[in-house]
């Protein structure tokens, strides 16, 4: 529900000059296909590792099963502007674009 948020309003985050990163912890070959099924105009990111999920506080080992549903707006500048620690999977995309 959340990607397909996205994926509905990527015209408007695309014209005030935002781009769209998914993270999961599934393999290249599954994101790949869960996006073409979803029609993902935006790029799903593997973290088979946990690695990025460590790092942004979506897991807390690389032994985790599943990835917290957090979001991050992060900023030209590379630091992070806004920090949703827990999401609605269906408002969210509206409250992203309304913080842009």
């Amino acid at each position: 529900m959340e990607g397909r948020g996205f994926r509905d309003h990527y015209a408007e985050f695309q014209a005030k000059n935002a781009e769209i990163l998914g993270a999961s912890f599934d393999t290249t070959e599954d994101n790949a296909a869960f996006a073409r099924k979803q029609g993902y105009p935006f790029p799903l990111l593997c973290d088979v590792k946990r690695e990025i999920g460590m790092a942004y506080g979506a897991a807390s080992s690389p032994e985790s099963g599943n990835a917290s549903r957090i979001s991050y707006v992060i900023g030209p500048d590379g630091k992070i502007t806004h920090a949703y620690p827990k999401v609605s999977p269906k408002d969210h995309p509206d409250e992203v674009l309304a913080a842009l």
